[in-house]
């Protein structure tokens, strides 16, 4: 009986030392991994980044916290410089969200959106030039120092 209970026990230790520990870290997001998903999201934003840097020089489009791009000054826009730059603005937002989803499902943490929003509006912030414009959470636009 007691050979059996010790045949049970030593059976059950590889099992239980197998089982992930539940507190174990997570690992961390890579924002340039490579997957082909987010290398054509990222392609198309590099594209219209071009289109989009005379609006952010001129002060008619900027940067908001949440990490998306808003029209902030039409006053002295055309007409079709404003729907230029409304169209752009309608192409980046979404392609922005796309290329979270995509780093977060790359990193094989699609749980993780919400960090990899927040990663990413802090890189976009750092690259963002100084005398561009920035949107705080109340909605209160300042120029980049």
């Amino acid at each position: 009986m007691k050979r059996l209970a010790l045949l049970l026990v030593c059976l059950a230790l590889p099992v239980a030392a197998a089982e992930p520990a539940k507190d174990a870290a997570k690992p961390a997001i890579n924002l340039d991994i490579g997957t082909p998903p987010v290398i054509v999201v990222k392609h198309s934003l590099a594209q219209r980044t071009s289109r989009l840097v005379r609006f952010y020089e001129a002060g008619e489009i900027g940067l908001g916290d949440d990490g998306l791009i808003y029209l902030r000054d039409n006053s002295k826009m055309s007409l079709a410089k404003r729907q230029i730059a409304e169209k752009l603005i309608d192409q980046e937002n979404p392609e922005r969200k796309a290329l979270i989803q995509a780093l977060a499902d790359s990193n094989g943490r699609r749980d993780a959106e919400p960090e990899v929003w927040e990663l990413m509006r802090a890189r976009w912030h750092a690259q963002w030039k100084s005398g561009w414009w920035l949107r705080d959470a109340t909605g209160k636009w300042s120029k980049k120092p």
